[in-house]
Formats: structure tokens, C-alpha cells, sequence
């Protein structure tokens, strides 16, 4: 049985005077790739952003490795194995690939440089454009960047949020195959909307409404439960 590596447990975000996150429970299990699903608005980026301390969690906690990080800032959570790819990528349009992987790299010893010729066989793209700007990337390939950019520090954990946003079928399946590589190394959690890359990738699920946790399995059992997911995620 794979050990829980997070665990989220009644956990309150409040932005503003908004309650975004009601008492959310969520768990995510070692060497898996856990989906966070739900419509738009349900909370899924907050949860995210709530887990690497952007957004501080009210109330409740968030035990990461067996320590509670709740109140811990952004930094220090990221120092303790846990990488983020935000919605929006989060590179630096003026800075090159080499100059990004630089930037976002903890540490320059014998495992990042491995990790980095793992990733970059795995994105070929990043390697033949090093010395380009990230600014001149296709869509496809800042995505890659940002992807690849979390993947190269020594993290047990990798948070993505919205892979595949706004990117051309054929990139899509490129982005399945290459998280799906980095699962053997890594876990994962992943925030999707194309429940098709949500399908081919989870093992397990978690589905937020309203900022509420409202279900959670095993992905193959919401794949076949159609009910499930015409009333939370709005698949016909």
C-alpha cells in the first residue's frame, strides 16, 4: 500500500472577504498522480496555491512528509520537495531556457544536473531553443519550460495546474506522455479541466464544488460513473 505523502484536513482559505476552501480534506498518496477536479471556480487553483502557502490556509492543516507546513511561507515549502507549475507557466519572458532553469534551480550538484538531461531528453524542444528567449517559445514549449523548470530540483512532490490550457491536441498528448514518464520519478498533483488528460494520467481523484470537498476514488471508478460526472464536472 503507498504511504500518504500530503494530507490536507479541514482546511479554510480565505481571500479577501471571499471563503474560498470550506473545510476541504484531501490526500494524496506516494508515487501516484492525484486529480483535483471540479468546475471552474470550485477552489482547484486555491487549493494549489493554499498548499505552497500563496494563499494561507484560516484553519485546519497541511502535512507534508510527515510535518505540518500550514504556516509555513512559500520558500520554505518549496525547500521541503515541493514544486510548483502555476496556471499562467510562471517563466520569465526575457531570460533564456538555460537562464530559467538557472533561476528556478535550488541547488547545481550531480542530481539536478541529472534530473536536467532527463527532462531535457524528455522535451527535446527546450534543448534545441537553450539560447532563445522563453518569450519566443510556442505555447506548447513554455509549457515545457515550466514543467521541466519544477522537475529539476530534488522534489517529492509536483503541483500542475492546467497543463494543458489553451495547447493544440497533438501537444496535449506530448504533455500526457511526459508526466506520465515523470510519475515513475516523481508524484503529482495535478489540477485539470480536459478530463481526457485527467483520465489517461490520475490514479486517483479528489472533486471540489463550491470549495467543498465532495467526492474522491479511484480514477478508473469515475471514468465509468457517468453520473458522477455530468453533475460535478458537466460531462455529458
Amino acid at each position: 500500500m503507498e504511504s500518504t505523502l500530503l494530507k490536507l484536513e479541514q482546511v479554510n482559505t480565505h481571500i479577501d472577504q471571499f471563503h474560498i476552501l470550506q473545510n476541504v480534506d484531501f490526500e494524496v498518496k506516494s508515487g501516484e498522480v492525484t486529480v483535483l477536479l471540479g468546475r471552474n471556480g470550485a477552489g482547484k487553483t486555491t487549493t494549489l496555491r493554499t498548499i505552497m502557502g500563496l494563499n494561507g490556509a484560516t484553519s485546519g492543516s497541511i502535512v507534508f512528509k510527515g510535518e505540518n507546513i500550514t504556516k509555513l511561507p512559500p520558500y520554505e515549502i518549496a525547500k521541503k520537495g515541493i514544486g510548483y507549475v502555476p496556471e499562467d507557466q510562471g517563466i520569465f519572458y526575457d531570460l533564456t531556457v538555460e537562464e530559467n532553469f538557472r533561476v528556478g534551480m535550488r541547488k547545481d550538484d550531480d542530481g539536478t544536473k541529472e534530473r536536467m538531461e532527463w527532462v531535457l531528453e524528455l522535451f527535446p524542444d527546450l534543448k534545441k531553443f537553450w539560447r532563445k528567449p522563453g518569450g519566443q517559445l510556442s505555447g506548447g514549449q513554455k509549457q515545457m519550460l515550466s514543467i521541466a523548470r519544477a522537475y529539476v530540483n530534488d522534489n517529492d512532490l509536483l503541483l500542475i495546474d492546467e497543463p494543458s490550457k489553451g495547447l493544440a491536441p497533438v501537444i496535449v498528448e506530448k504533455v500526457i506522455e511526459s508526466i506520465d514518464k515523470m510519475k515513475e520519478r516523481t508524484t503529482v498533483v495535478l489540477v485539470e479541466q480536459n478530463f481526457y488528460m485527467a483520465s489517461k494520467l490520475g490514479d486517483a481523484f479528489f472533486i471540489l464544488d463550491d470549495g467543498i470537498t465532495v467526492h474522491h476514488g479511484r480514477m478508473e471508478q469515475l471514468i465509468r460513473d457517468e453520473e458522477l460526472k455530468r453533475k460535478y464536472l458537466g460531462i455529458a
